[in-house]
């Protein structure tokens, strides 16, 4: 391995670990900071004198009528989009961060790990 390679593979084991450690200690922060609110648009069930938010687009009429206009793929659409537009509201984004963190920074380890095969085979 040249010294090109061994700089550049020193370089992208550095970056990985900044990554990881950025990347969870702003999940952490994240975590900590922020409250789990209700999404906008929710509407409110009140029982014995508590009020309950509830998500309008999870009764049964929304769904039958979703269902009947777009079929049962508009059904799991609207499922998965909003299970997608959840993972970036309240504490759950900061389990998002960190696990975007802990893939940036294992790519960025895997291609450090992979870099002296590259050079090897290449010449």
């Amino acid at each position: 391995m040249d010294e090109k390679t061994a700089a550049l593979q020193s370089r992208l084991y550095l970056a990985c670990a900044l990554v990881l450690l950025l990347g969870l200690g702003a999940a952490v922060l994240i975590y900590f900071s922020v409250d789990d609110a209700p999404a906008a648009g929710m509407s409110y069930i009140v029982v014995d004198g508590v009020a309950h938010p509830v998500d309008p687009a999870l009764s049964k009429t929304y769904v039958r009528d979703l269902q009947r206009f777009g079929g049962k793929a508009a059904v799991l659409f609207d499922e998965l989009n909003r299970w997608f537009a959840s993972l970036w509201r309240g504490k759950a984004i900061a389990i998002t961060v960190a696990w975007l963190s802990f893939g940036v920074s294992a790519a960025l380890w895997l291609i450090a790990s992979l870099l002296p095969l590259r050079s090897r085979s290449g010449g």
